[in-house]
């Protein structure tokens, strides 16, 4: 009835959760990266997703993402049991939410709530562990400058993977251009080292049977509040309301506009990294606005 994957699977389950017992499973989505599975129970259920062994770290790291964002108590998130591998798939089990699309109020709910979470702070950005940006390597390494960090754990980082994936040598000078500017653009502003979800698109919250905001598939680190809510505006946006309680908890700082073209340029990016396409021509024209701004 069941594969020894699935097999072997509870029985990870099984010593953190030693009640349970495989009834049912089912393939459901997992994005656009990962496969999953639903396991069901008799009294409960888990959210399996799955991967090649190879992503065993990614899984770790996601794991220790959402952990970090449930120890805040600002939004709820999918709690995760374990992972591991099993020959060679990876997977992570977490706890089973029924999730929904937003509905009346959720997102000004988020709102207030991913403000307070943005209140957890440290001294340093950047993380304790490296993770992934969808399938992209995502560096960490703690650093006390803001506009060092941006400069070489993210906008560095994707232009060289950028250089390697074809990206034309005009656009590459623009980069290079860009990362010289930076001290420029990013002058007189000191943002704290927030507590991020790091991937905050349309696709990756939902709401619970309670009416609550969730958040999942997190790309957890410490940087400037306005780098998560530049890209909640990048992919279509989110509601109004979510942004009106937002700056009600916590209003943002002058220059938010620029800065957010700077903040998405390092999403789009990735993307051209990942699926190539029409995403250089978006980065070009994201660099000649930054650039025309730096004089």
């Amino acid at each position: 009835m069941f594969s020894q994957l699935q097999l072997s699977i509870q029985q990870h389950i099984r010593r953190h959760d030693s009640s349970f017992q495989l009834q049912t499973c089912h393939a459901i989505g997992g994005g656009s990266i990962s496969r999953a599975w639903r396991f069901d129970g008799r009294e409960r259920s888990y959210f399996v997703k799955l991967n090649r062994a190879a992503c065993s770290g990614m899984f770790a790291a996601e794991a220790a993402g959402l952990a970090e964002l449930a120890r805040a108590g600002s939004v709820r998130v999918p709690r995760p049991l374990c992972h591991g591998e099993e020959g060679d798939t990876a997977f992570l089990v977490c706890e089973w939410l029924h999730l929904s699309p937003s509905g009346r109020g959720s997102a000004a709910r988020l709102g207030g709530q991913l403000a307070a979470l943005h209140r957890h702070t440290r001294q340093t950005f950047g993380w304790e562990r490296d993770n992934t940006i969808g399938a992209t390597p995502q560096i960490n390494t703690p650093e006390t400058d803001w506009c060092t960090f941006w400069r070489e754990r993210r906008l560095g980082f994707q232009l060289a993977l950028a250089e390697q994936n074809g990206m034309s040598p005009g656009l590459l000078h623009k980069g290079e251009r860009l990362m010289v500017a930076l001290d420029g653009l990013l002058a007189g502003h000191r943002p704290q080292a927030s507590l991020l979800h790091g991937d905050l698109w349309g696709g990756n919250w939902g709401v619970d049977d309670a009416g609550a905001p969730v958040l999942f598939d997190p790309a957890v680190y410490f940087g400037d509040r306005e780098a998560e809510l530049a890209m909640t505006e990048l992919f279509g946006g989110f509601p109004e309301d979510f942004y009106a309680a937002y700056r009600e908890n916590w209003p943002l700082d002058e220059g938010y506009a620029l800065r957010r073209t700077l903040y998405n340029l390092y999403h789009v990016l990735n993307h051209f990294n990942l699926f190539g396409g029409g995403y250089a021509a978006q980065a070009g024209s994201m660099m000649d606005t930054l650039l025309a701004e730096a004089g």
